[in-house]
């Protein structure tokens, strides 16, 4: 059982690196002379647009899936998502060889959810409301004992996130600062926790 009060740390980031390193891309980092210009400064961009499933989430969740133990990973992994994670949690899925059950809004993104089912995942679709994907997916969870991973807020996601981070470490030099998204918080806790 995942201890959700976890709070990952600087080796559990370079564990989760070794760990996913076959499943994922080194992303590469670029720059931009009309950018630096234009500010001042000099710019590094870490590529995960070049990601394996065309997201930075594929690191989490293949940390996630790939953490597992083999009993835990009998019954696969479930979670709720209207996209990259559902995708990359599915991709990731595939390669250990189990089961991928993701609960999606109706309306989400076609193409969400036909990277989802390319990758061997199943939807089940839940109405655009917070309430409906929870009903939705305490009932999926219930049918198949999948291992719940969330989107962002779990400490192997969080761990796997680091991974991107440490990379723009090792390929830059001195950087001042580095400025990460946020969303649902994973990428950022996880950059914060290598930086710190």
């Amino acid at each position: 059982m995942l201890d959700t009060m976890y709070i990952p740390t600087f080796d559990d980031v370079k564990t989760a690196h070794e760990r996913i390193k076959p499943y994922i891309h080194r992303t590469p980092v670029l720059t931009s002379s009309f950018l630096n210009e234009l500010t001042g400064a000099q710019l590094f961009f870490k590529c995960e647009n070049f990601q394996k499933a065309g997201a930075f989430k594929v690191r989490g969740a293949s940390n996630a899936v790939f953490g597992l133990s083999d009993a835990d990973a009998k019954n696969g992994v479930c979670t709720h998502s209207s996209g990259n994670h559902a995708l990359s949690l599915s991709y990731a899925a595939g390669r250990r060889g189990i089961a991928c059950n993701v609960v999606m809004p109706r309306t989400a993104p076609q193409a969400k959810k036909d990277a989802v089912i390319g990758y061997g995942g199943t939807i089940t679709e839940c109405e655009p409301s917070t309430s409906s994907r929870e009903e939705v997916f305490a009932q999926v969870q219930a049918r198949t004992g999948g291992n719940f991973v969330h989107p962002y807020n779990d400490p192997r996601v969080i761990a796997g996130q680091g991974t991107c981070s440490r990379e723009l470490m090792e390929q830059t030099d001195g950087l001042d600062m580095v400025v990460a998204p946020i969303g649902g918080g994973g990428m950022i806790s996880g950059t914060c926790l290598t930086l710190s």
